[in-house]
């Protein structure tokens, strides 16, 4: 769990949006996801890292990744949510 204060400076990269830390829900989704080896950041690349937990962006559309504590801020690192909610939809 990410610590509040830390969650009131941090933001999105790409947009600025506020995160927050994801519902148990979503994040043990994208666990499972991660452990059937099918996750896959917006760079296309297979994420093998446990995820402690996910900061998803206001909007809703991208979640970032925490490993170790520590929040993978970077876009390409980002976990595209919307398409994950297409795909389960198909």
């Amino acid at each position: 769990m990410i610590n509040e204060t830390l969650l009131q400076l941090i933001c999105c990269p790409e947009t600025r949006q506020s995160l927050a830390s994801a519902p148990p829900d979503l994040l043990a989704r994208l666990q499972a996801l991660r452990s059937a080896g099918s996750l896959v950041n917006r760079a296309g690349r297979k994420v093998e890292d446990p995820l402690d937990d996910v900061l998803i962006r206001e909007d809703g559309k991208i979640a970032y990744p925490v490993v170790d504590g520590i929040p993978v801020l970077i876009i390409e690192e980002g976990l595209a949510v919307d398409e994950l909610e297409d795909r389960s939809d198909a």
